[in-house]
């Protein structure tokens, strides 16, 4: 059962990236926010794909006897840059109001998801998946009870 397991780890890595993008999508798109389902789980599961090649062509491409040596995370450092320009573009502006902050920064953290499932960080991902849904879960409390003065983000 390991080795099964083991053999088809990476088609496992992109079965739970796409699950945990489309289910973070999901709850943005329940709350009608510009980036929805099918965003998230394409980021997810982009960045999960993108990590898994650059790990494995490292095995496959680098090789010490040719002085080939090859960084695994060179290819997920970049997809951090991309990241930031995907996430820019849901941010809006309108006079002193701000909107999609929030989506931008969930653009980012459900890209980290996907470069931790593809390589294969499985339990400190959904770690850091509960933590984050719990805590935005909290400040959704906060701010719907009135304990800030000033929404940055609107729920967003």
């Amino acid at each position: 059962m390991e080795q099964f397991f083991l053999s088809y780890e990476v088609y496992f890595r992109i079965l739970l990236s796409a699950i945990i993008g489309f289910l973070i999508g999901w709850d943005r798109s329940s709350k009608s926010k510009p980036a929805g389902i099918k965003t998230y789980m394409y980021v997810c599961m982009a960045c999960a794909l993108i990590t898994i090649v650059s790990i494995y062509s490292v095995d496959m491409y680098g090789s010490v006897e040719n002085d080939r040596l090859m960084d695994p995370m060179r290819l997920a450092a970049q997809v951090v840059t991309g990241l930031g320009f995907l996430g820019a573009g849901v941010i809006l502006k309108d006079g002193l109001h701000v909107k999609g902050l929030t989506s931008a920064s969930m653009i980012l953290f459900v890209g980290g998801v996907g470069i931790g499932i593809g390589a294969g960080f499985y339990s400190v991902v959904i770690f850091a998946v509960l933590v984050a849904l719990g805590f935005a879960k909290m400040g959704v409390i906060l701010e719907t009870k009135g304990y800030f003065k000033h929404k940055v983000d609107d729920h967003d």
